[in-house]
């Protein structure tokens, strides 16, 4: 039997002929970028690459080695890829996305629209994010809220993207693939549930609960302990803070912001009643302009991948290949193909930077439907 050392000299002579001639093939690679930058072909072929993988894992002695073979050779056509599309952008070649940059946003005389009712929290983040004095206006539904932007009624509409606790408000990532506004900027704050009751009302009266489906989950155990209360879900917890003074009946309690009381003349019964105490949700604000500052950090992307094994994987080494770091990533049901996935990917960058733009690149040749939903 060999020495343990023998064998590992012998490793690292093979280690370093295949970083040679690794370096050999991307020195090649950039030969065909070349091709491809004077004729206007496009990098991804995968017609191409998957007769190439066939030919290559057959060669391979086991089914260990062909299965090892064939993602060898995809992570090095994958590095491939990714060299000629840092070419091409460096000559050059690339397709700027359909945004204007702007030194600033111009909240001048802007109309904007929430969804809920007034004391709701998204009028909350409209008031930190655009100040106190804004001509302002709510609506029944966050559909509703897109409608305004897209039929020119408002310029700017304030929509819950995600919670700290209960998670994403999926509604409002479907509706960003669905219309064609544009994130052009973000705002989080603190929630604090509050348990709100008539005047003459005490915590003992209570019997019916009402709430948004997302402020009934934030305060999940709080309502654990108060298995006797009936729990009704409305569309935003200032229509439920509403909802308790038309009506009028002691028994019934909203839970929305304590804030919320002042507007609707109601009592607090019990305040932080959310399970997380560092609560917190993140708005978006919506455009119907495309635009981007010049400052503007974070850009928000949504794709569809192959429906094939180490797709997502591939996907996402844009970011790794371009030195970007992500944020965030959500995945959606694409309607009407079972079991696919739209996958939305918050990452850090502005479309200016070469990096995102070799990344984008790669993206849209190698994705499904890649839609920019805003750089804020």
């Amino acid at each position: 039997m060999k020495d343990l050392k023998e064998l590992r000299d012998q490793i690292d002579v093979i280690d370093r002929q295949i970083v040679d001639l690794y370096q050999e093939r991307m020195e090649i690679a950039a030969g065909v970028a070349e091709y491809k930058i004077n004729t206007g072909k496009k990098v991804f072929d995968k017609e191409r690459e998957d007769s190439k993988l066939a030919t290559l894992t057959a060669l391979g002695k086991t089914d260990f080695n062909k299965h090892g073979i064939r993602e060898l050779f995809e992570q090095i056509m994958s590095m491939s890829r990714k060299r000629q599309y840092q070419l091409l952008t460096a000559h050059g070649m690339y397709e700027k996305p359909d945004f204007t940059e702007v030194e600033s946003l111009d909240y001048h005389n802007a109309r904007i629209v929430f969804q809920g009712t007034e004391g709701a929290y998204s009028q909350l983040a409209l008031r930190e994010y655009f100040g106190e004095q804004t001509d302002s206006y709510h609506v029944e539904t966050w559909r509703d809220a897109m409608e305004a932007i897209k039929n020119g009624e408002a310029d700017y509409a304030v929509l819950p993207i995600e919670n700290s606790s209960a998670g994403i408000v999926s509604e409002n990532y479907d509706l960003m693939v669905e219309y064609d506004n544009c994130i052009v900027g973000e705002q989080i704050i603190q929630i604090n549930h509050a348990l709100l009751g008539l005047p003459d009302a005490e915590l003992s009266d209570i019997t019916d609960v009402y709430s948004h489906p997302q402020a009934l989950m934030q305060c999940g155990r709080y309502l654990e302990s108060h298995r006797e209360w009936e729990k009704h879900s409305l569309k935003n917890t200032a229509m439920a803070a509403k909802k308790v003074k038309e009506d009028g009946k002691k028994h019934k309690a909203a839970i929305a912001s304590s804030l919320t009381a002042d507007i609707y003349g109601l009592k607090v019964l019990d305040e932080c009643i959310q399970d997380n105490r560092m609560n917190a949700t993140r708005f978006i604000i919506v455009s119907g302009k495309r635009v981007f500052t010049s400052k503007a950090e974070k850009i928000s992307i949504c794709f569809e991948g192959m429906h094939e094994s180490g797709s997502l994987y591939h996907m996402l080494s844009h970011f790794i290949y371009n030195g970007i770091n992500m944020n965030h990533i959500e995945s959606r049901p694409v309607q009407g193909k079972n079991w696919e996935y739209r996958f939305f990917v918050d990452f850090e960058g502005n479309l200016n930077d070469a990096a995102v733009q070799n990344a984008l690149r790669g993206l849209a040749e190698e994705t499904l439907g890649l839609k920019i939903l805003g750089n804020y």
